[in-house]
């Protein structure tokens, strides 16, 4: 797992305000949790530079100034990166993983790994922990879990548990899966619904610049199409999608519209997300 520190206790200061913690800041279980739930209800999830097909920088002085100083939000590869950087710094050690987004797919294989998560060490605790504060849909953890196969975890009101699967290459296959009301997905058990597949081998900062190139500028990445935007908090998931807006409840329903144009886009952006769109961006196609 990775030694290095990047992020100052000033730089601390600012993100930890930034997501509303103010409880303490120890390597331990409970502040691991802590801070990511309230980093995943502080910090919303945007694809705008890539929707321009611009790669995101990963720097740690660039995620502060968009994600922590500006009114921006970000995807995966700079969600994590910055908790990574942010939970080093509190002493936890960090091993960055890949995954293979499976929900919706035939197959695991069937997809690339274009998603990045986290195995975090907690001093004194036996099992290391999955945490992931960037994945841009309704079945993301809300706080980490522990590495455990067959286990339900109830996290802030989500339901996931991990699972193992059988596949050919030398490493254990593990699979996300979260409670749904249908069945879909690779793997999925009755209602449980597999959201990406992962092994425990550790991935390099080289890695993610050449991942977050490929999603952020390739015309046929997802990401590269239309807008994405989403935010979470105690009461519901609001879902941005193109033009068309979407609350999930914690009470499981679901109301949809759709926008009318570009100026709605942006209003509703700034007073529903927190985001502000770059000066003259077509959010639309």
């Amino acid at each position: 797992m990775s030694d290095t520190v990047e992020f100052v206790e000033s730089d601390l200061d600012v993100y930890l305000g930034r997501i509303g913690w103010e409880g303490p800041r120890r390597a331990d279980a409970e502040t691991l949790r802590g801070v990511h739930l309230a980093h995943m209800r502080g910090i919303p999830f945007e694809n705008l530079d890539a929707l321009r097909r611009t790669a995101p920088s990963l720097a740690p002085a660039d995620l502060m100034a968009k994600l922590v100083r500006g009114r921006r939000g970000g995807y995966c590869y700079e969600h994590n990166t910055l908790l990574a950087g942010v939970l080093e710094a509190l002493g936890f050690r960090v091993r960055r993983l890949t995954a293979r987004v499976v929900v919706g797919a035939d197959r695991v294989e069937s997809r690339p790994r274009t998603h990045m998560a986290l195995l975090v060490e907690v001093p004194g605790e036996p099992l290391p922990y999955l945490a992931d504060v960037g994945f841009g849909a309704i079945g993301a953890l809300l706080e980490p879990v522990p590495l455990v196969a067959g286990t339900e975890f109830r996290d802030a009101g989500r339901r996931h548990r991990l699972v193992t699967v059988p596949h050919p290459g030398p490493l254990e296959l593990w699979v996300l899966q979260a409670y749904g009301d249908e069945k879909g997905g690779v793997a999925s058990d009755g209602p449980w619904q597999a959201q990406y597949a992962f092994t425990l081998e550790p991935f390099e900062r080289a890695d993610y610049e050449v991942i977050n190139w490929h999603v952020a500028t390739n015309p046929r990445s997802p990401f590269t199409q239309r807008l994405y935007v989403q935010s979470v908090d105690a009461e519901r998931h609001l879902l941005l999608h193109g033009r068309v807006l979407t609350e999930t409840r914690s009470d499981g329903s679901v109301r949809e519209r759709e926008l009318a144009d570009e100026d709605e886009v942006r209003r509703l952006l700034e007073g529903e997300f927190g985001v502000v769109a770059p000066e003259g961006m077509a959010l639309l196609p």
